[in-house]
């Protein structure tokens, strides 16, 4: 047994072990070179030179606490206003650096706390927003919510720090299918928010994420939340931990939507894949709130020299090699194939998706079961492994039925068109299962 424990994200199956990786590509122990298809964290894939050398300048760099002043910093700040928010001057405020999403997004939260005098705080259905404080309470997709979970399927979840509210979540699916449509009907936008009002009304504010659990958030969610939370005097946090520059196709987004958040929660890609680093971006507004005030929330490697160069790099890469119009243009491609693919698979319940993140989510078990380890690896971790077999990481988040595509945003297209062609193949041992299923139902 190793020292190190175990941190596998797909229930019931062993991690690939990777050595190394270049662009789209990681290289395993084995010797193989399989397509990176599922990596929110590594949006230039790996080994981008542009960002090795920014990496090898910042090493000669001293070690400066958040406490002290650093050019690299404010050049980072200036840098993330000047590209990812280009277009957004007439609310964007003032930023901040932290390490992880998970402690942007508590920070985030606990200011709103601090500024409204509320304790309460609220979210929408299957969210996840991090494993920290305030982020951990929030998440409420019931897999990721820092507890334990054992084979027989008993589950210990650590208790809340605050209370929570729950919102409905937002429907925007690509593809559904007959069976799908049937048992969860979509209802009218305002019938779905009845309610959130009573629950904002408590709530020092409510985080709104655009991806996790399967659910992305079309304009008319946002901003029918967002007024909700404007009338009831709950600030509005936008989660873009994942989808903020480059994911979702644009620098943000909430950018599909015409209302504008208090707060904005960075991470994951921020540092183009190569080191730890988040960010809080607060609204002209908010940031004048604090004008004259400390706002004593500080951490030793907050905005470290190294995070800085790393920010900054990324950002201008963005730039430079136009990736946004990239991302775009390879939406197009990943929705035409996805449900094209979804109709020919029975096995297919639902695709939803922008940008270049997609789930994929399979007929089963209630999503709402979270299970651990078991003798038998779920049908979403067997069809990851297949397609890993077949050549390409396909993630699965250890959930019963999920699949989620996240490659590079330096994908090309004939990659692309590879890594959507081993999730067809992959999906055919869904398919089997899913057909012997119904024939033993009939």
């Amino acid at each position: 047994m190793g020292r190190l424990l175990r941190t596998g994200l797909n229930a019931g199956t062993d991690a690939p072990r990777v050595v190394g990786g270049k662009g789209a590509y990681f290289h395993l122990s084995d010797g193989r070179r399989v397509l990176d298809g599922s990596n929110t964290g590594g949006p230039l894939g790996h080994g981008h030179p542009r960002m090795a050398e920014a990496l090898r300048k910042a090493a000669d760099l001293p070690m400066v606490s958040e406490g002290w002043n650093w050019e690299g910093r404010d050049q980072a700040a200036e840098d993330l206003f000047d590209i990812a928010l280009a277009g957004e001057e007439s609310w964007a405020g003032a930023v901040r650096f932290c390490l992880s999403g998970s402690e942007a997004n508590d920070i985030a939260l606990s200011l709103s706390q601090a500024l409204t005098g509320r304790k309460a705080i609220a979210t929408r259905e299957r969210a996840y927003h991090g494993l920290v404080g305030l982020s951990r309470d929030v998440t409420v997709q019931p897999h990721w919510h820092g507890g334990l979970a054992a084979p027989d399927g008993g589950t210990k979840r650590p208790p809340a720090g605050a209370p929570v509210h729950v919102l409905p979540a937002p429907e925007g699916a690509l593809y559904r299918s007959h069976a799908e449509a049937a048992g969860c009907p979509a209802a009218p936008l305002a019938q779905r928010l009845d309610g959130a009002a009573a629950m904002l009304r408590d709530s020092a504010a409510v985080i709104v994420d655009y991806t996790q659990g399967g659910f992305y958030h079309d304009g008319a969610y946002q901003d029918a939340v967002a007024a909700i939370a404007r009338r009831e005097g709950a600030f509005w946090i936008a989660d873009e931990v994942v989808t903020g520059i480059g994911r979702a196709g644009r620098g943000f987004a909430f950018q599909g939507g015409s209302s504008r958040p208090d707060l904005v929660t960075l991470g994951k890609g921020l540092g183009g894949g190569t080191t730890p680093v988040a960010a809080i971006v607060l609204s002209k507004d908010l940031a004048k709130a604090l004008d004259g005030k400390s706002w004593q929330n500080y951490g030793t490697l907050r905005g470290h020299p190294v995070s800085m160069a790393a920010v900054s790099a990324y950002l201008r890469i963005v730039r430079d090699e136009a990736l946004l119009p990239r991302v775009q243009a390879l939406e197009g491609l990943y929705a035409r194939r996805l449900v094209e693919i979804a109709r020919r698979h029975p096995s297919v319940s639902r695709v939803a998706g922008q940008g270049l993140h997609w789930t994929i989510e399979l007929h089963g078990p209630d999503w709402r079961q979270w299970l651990a380890d078991t003798q038998e690896a779920p049908i979403a971790s067997r069809v990851a492994g297949r397609a890993l077999e077949a050549g390409a990481v396909i993630g699965t988040s250890g959930e019963q039925t999920s699949l989620f595509l996240a490659p590079p945003l330096i994908i090309s297209d004939a990659e692309s068109e590879q890594l959507l062609d081993i999730l067809d193949h992959s999906l055919e041992l869904a398919d089997r299962e899913h057909n012997a299923m119904m024939e033993r139902v009939n």
